[in-house]
């Protein structure tokens, strides 16, 4: 049995690339990528990162969660009616349309699914997609339990990608304050796609695909499908630098992933729960968007001009700045022992030592510190930094 599990897998993985959400999404996170690099080149004239980082991240970076996800759910036989993944990749796409990436948190994308399954049924509504009949599911049918499970591990997912990622996202926008002066806000905008292999059960797929592959336990028959499960967030920060805030944000979302977990699992009692957990952990997700958003909305910037030196905005990934540590939000007070208070001043120190360059730094903490590192007489324009002046 073992190894017809093992080939069906193997067969499956090819079958991701039927569905056409996948091929949304590679779109869109090339989109994402254009666009953060012509905002960054109209502010800073540079992009800080590569424009296909986004579209290489889609993939690689939740490849180890989607494939601790995939275990979990075949050892536990968490299994999902196809009828639901049908919904699921149509809710995905309309989020992905409408552009508004709180929506792809993967328990609004969950707990709205089930919802629609559920009034579908209700009503007797039927619907085909892509030559396939989809009909509403009963609560009792255990749907909502194993969907809630998943919902809960899917939003740990989200918050170790969003803590691990977000600050490396962020990318730099100049705005005008309330008093008209100009200060640097962080945009981070992200999508991510985890391949998860669903347990889909009954003989919905083979009366349309005779070739899908099956598995039996017991009386009972099983497909396996590798589902393309789309995550995304946005978030702008501008009271709390990106290093801190992302890092928050993402532990919220994981502890609220924790607690749907317990939820589905309290839920296999009383299949009900599964939906009220889906629902009341879609609301807290809102929630936390909306709290995050109100609170960054004040017009106090952890990035200005400062009258004590020069405001880091933005360090290029493998730059002479990079390599001396330097961070955003940190303040570059002396170079070369000259005080700066400008970008101009800060490169006409440069070039005051051709071989290396002394920086005294005031970090997030307001101490002092003293980096130094080597700069050719040619590179003192590439130390890699951006200024917010």
């Amino acid at each position: 049995m073992i190894t017809d599990v093992l080939k069906e897998i193997a067969i499956s993985i090819g079958r991701m690339f039927l569905n056409p959400v996948f091929y949304i999404v590679i779109l869109m996170a090339i989109f994402l990528g254009y666009r953060r690099v012509k905002r960054e080149r109209k502010f800073f004239h540079i992009r800080i990162l590569w424009g296909w980082s986004e579209a290489i991240g889609l993939l690689k970076e939740g490849l180890l969660i989607s494939l601790i996800i995939s275990i979990v759910s075949i050892v536990f036989g968490l299994t999902l009616p196809i009828q639901f993944l049908y919904v699921l990749s149509i809710a995905s796409f309309i989020a992905l349309i409408v552009y508004v990436f709180h929506l792809l948190s993967p328990i609004i994308l969950f707990a709205v699914s089930i919802i629609i399954l559920l009034i579908m049924n209700m009503q007797d509504w039927s619907f085909t997609f892509f030559g396939l009949t989809v009909n509403g599911i009963e609560v009792n049918e255990g749907a909502s339990v194993t969907s809630a499970i998943i919902a809960g591990l899917l939003l740990v997912a989200e918050g170790l990608l969003i803590r691990k990622n977000g600050a490396k996202y962020a990318s730099p926008i100049i705005e005008k304050t309330k008093r008209g002066l100009m200060a640097v806000a962080f945009l981070s905008k992200k999508v991510w796609v985890l391949p998860i292999l669903f347990v889909v059960p009954g003989d919905a797929l083979p009366a349309y695909f005779p070739w899908w592959p099956q598995f039996s336990l017991g009386a009972d028959r099983f497909s396996l499908v590798l589902f393309p499960v789309i995550l995304g967030f946005q978030q702008v920060t501008r009271h709390t630098l990106p290093v801190y805030l992302y890092p928050k944000l993402g532990r919220t979302v994981l502890i609220l992933g924790e607690l749907v977990i317990i939820g589905g699992l309290v839920a296999y009692f009383e299949p009900f729960i599964g939906l009220i957990v889906l629902i009341v952990g879609a609301v807290a997700r809102i929630i936390v968007s909306i709290r995050f958003v109100i609170r960054e909305q004040k017009d106090v910037y952890a990035v200005s001009a400062k009258s004590n030196g020069v405001m880091i905005a933005g360090v290029l990934p493998n730059s002479p700045a990079e390599k001396m540590g330097l961070g955003v939000g940190e303040i570059i007070r002396k170079v070369n022992g000259v005080e700066v208070h400008s970008e101009r001043q800060l490169y006409e120190a440069l070039q005051i030592n051709a071989a290396h360059c002394r920086l005294e730094v005031l970090n997030h903490q307001n101490e002092v510190r003293l980096t130094q590192h080597v700069v050719h007489s040619g590179d003192h324009h590439r130390i890699g930094l951006l200024i917010a002046e």
